[in-house]
């Protein structure tokens, strides 16, 4: 990858996810205003700027903490004592090289081959990693799928990443409690309101359905854009595209599936952590063959 086509990749990674925020913004927003119709009506008047507070609140929190609780979600563990000391050297040589801060190292204690990087800036980055990486891997396949995450810091993908992961949450923990909801607000608005609020009510149900498929298509089609860059971003510091491409057809390999990860942070990490049979439609990550080939082309 050139460098202008580095930049012009950049530059489209950086508009697509200024359209992502935008999509979930607004869908929260109605989401929001409709958990406010559904369980106190008699709020309904101040309910758009109560949603626009609730959002800048919540996002705030996402922006100080976020990093925290997708730590705390995947049971991620400082990587501490002897036997890791080779994946924190690794991460630093690597961080230097690249121009930023070594980041913290955590470890999940998971069999699959995986990692993720989190956090709001390079000043205050994250790395973990799975067991099952740090006993899979050669050197120099470790070294390539750590570069790849301290590209994603590098070019400041774990903000919006971390972000995003934190808004979907809570897109699908508010269409939830506006479907529980629904009975007993849809009845009582029935009753008050008639036919106006009926149709408020089925638009609201509607939103509540589908916003969760509708922010998964965005955040895919992103996400899968970001670990093509970051690929080759990692490459750009390792030097090495080999490392990389063994590494992803370990992983390919030996990969079950089976990490118990919520699907709101699956577009973090480095290989998708679940398989289903709605891959192809839903999956955050580029198949790994078509990764495999790219990096084999440079």
């Amino acid at each position: 990858m050139t460098k202008t086509s580095f930049r012009d990749e950049m530059g489209n990674n950086k508009r697509s996810s200024i359209l992502l925020a935008i999509v979930v913004s607004l869908i929260l927003f109605f989401l929001i205003y409709f958990i406010i119709f559904f369980l106190v009506p008699e709020l309904v008047l101040i309910a758009v700027p109560l949603s626009v507070i609730s959002i800048l609140i919540y996002t705030y929190s996402s922006y100080r903490f976020g990093d925290s609780v997708v730590l705390s979600s995947t049971n991620a563990k400082p990587a501490e004592g002897r036997e890791y000391q080779y994946l924190r050297d690794t991460v630093e040589g690597l961080s230097i090289a690249s121009g930023i801060p070594p980041p913290k190292v955590y470890i999940i204690e998971n069999g699959d081959l995986n990692a993720f990087a989190t956090g709001r800036n390079p000043e205050n980055a994250s790395i973990a990693v799975t067991t099952g990486l740090v006993e899979s891997l050669n050197r120099q396949e470790l070294e390539g799928v750590i570069a790849h995450e301290i590209s994603h810091i590098k070019n400041r993908d774990i903000l919006f990443m971390t972000l995003v992961a934190v808004l979907v949450g809570l897109a699908a923990i508010v269409s939830h409690l506006i479907l529980r909801s629904f009975w007993f607000g849809s009845r009582r608005n029935r009753r008050d309101k008639g036919g106006a609020m009926l149709l408020l009510i089925i638009v609201g149900i509607i939103l509540a359905i589908f916003a969760p498929i509708v922010v998964r298509l965005v955040q895919f089609a992103i996400s899968r854009k970001r670990e093509y860059l970051a690929d080759a971003s990692g490459v750009g510091i390792t030097r090495y595209p080999e490392g990389l491409a063994s590494a992803l057809e370990k992983i390919a390999s030996k990969n079950r599936g089976r990490m118990k990860v919520s699907e709101a942070v699956s577009h973090l990490f480095f290989a998708d952590p679940k398989r289903s049979s709605l891959d192809s439609l839903f999956a955050t990550h580029p198949p790994i063959k078509e990764r495999i080939k790219r990096l084999r082309a440079m």
